[in-house]
């Protein structure tokens, strides 16, 4: 199968990483349908990425409500048929930095994993009927080495240092979920992995006033863009930033 055969779609992609995974995939040829919570502004950077002559669509999906993620699976089997590249690239990060680990509230805990944990879960459940129908379909969780429980316990680490919980523990769970559903697919065509995109200088990372991070965008949306397009002798289950392995 080509790129220009492929669909695939993105989610949280109106903005920052996920707009830009979008922007590069669909520069391969590969069709792909932006998803964005607010249906107007996906419509818009749609339209915006359609005139620069890439084959986008938009969607409505709010990977937190269960009608959004079913309605936006039956107009995507409606229209296409099948799924070939779905990534989970929907985030938040709620954490109050001036907070300690134990300090943190309860609706934070919750609501993160709300949208990092339960939406990734919901949104590929909805959507692996239609990744089963691919010859090659292809799942990319987007994590951060934020959710290392390795290098979270090293305090040689760069990032030992730096516990945002509830956001970290969530990008945990999303690791550990590749796991589990990388050994139900593993006889399948399918593949799943996880990424750190890196510290990329995006909304997320814009604290009081200054904008952080190491990384320009297109760069941060290279690894969930490599792994989307891996061929069958890829990896399946694995935890990547770039070509480099990280640990759990």
């Amino acid at each position: 199968m080509t790129t220009q055969d492929k669909i695939a779609l993105v989610t949280g992609a109106t903005r920052g990483i996920g707009l830009e995974t979008v922007r590069q995939l669909a520069e391969t040829g590969v069709h792909t349908i932006l998803a964005g919570r607010n249906r107007d502004r996906a419509v818009d950077a749609a339209l915006r990425l359609q005139a620069q002559g890439l084959p986008v669509e938009a969607i409505a999906l709010d990977v937190t409500d269960a009608d959004s993620i079913a309605s936006a699976a039956q107009q995507v089997e409606a229209r296409h048929g099948r799924l070939d590249i779905l990534v989970n690239n929907a985030g938040i990060l709620l954490d109050d930095m001036g907070k300690p680990v134990s300090g943190q509230s309860l609706d934070t805990w919750r609501d993160t994993f709300d949208t990092n944990v339960f939406g990734v879960v919901a949104v590929t459940q909805a959507f692996l009927p239609l990744l089963h129908k691919s010859d090659a379909g292809r799942i990319v969780n987007v994590s951060s080495a934020l959710g290392s429980v390795a290098l979270h316990a090293d305090p040689s680490s760069i990032i030992y240092d730096f516990k945002v919980p509830a956001y970290n523990v969530s990008k945990s769970a999303v690791n550990a979920w590749t796991v589990q559903l990388a050994y139900e697919l593993k006889d399948s065509a399918i593949k799943v992995n996880t990424i750190h995109p890196g510290y990329v200088k995006t909304d997320m990372n814009h604290v009081d006033g200054e904008q952080r991070g190491e990384l320009d965008v297109p760069d941060g949306a290279r690894t969930s863009v490599q792994l989307a397009l891996i061929g069958n002798d890829g990896p399946s289950g694995g935890f990547f930033h770039f070509d480099q392995v990280l640990p759990w």
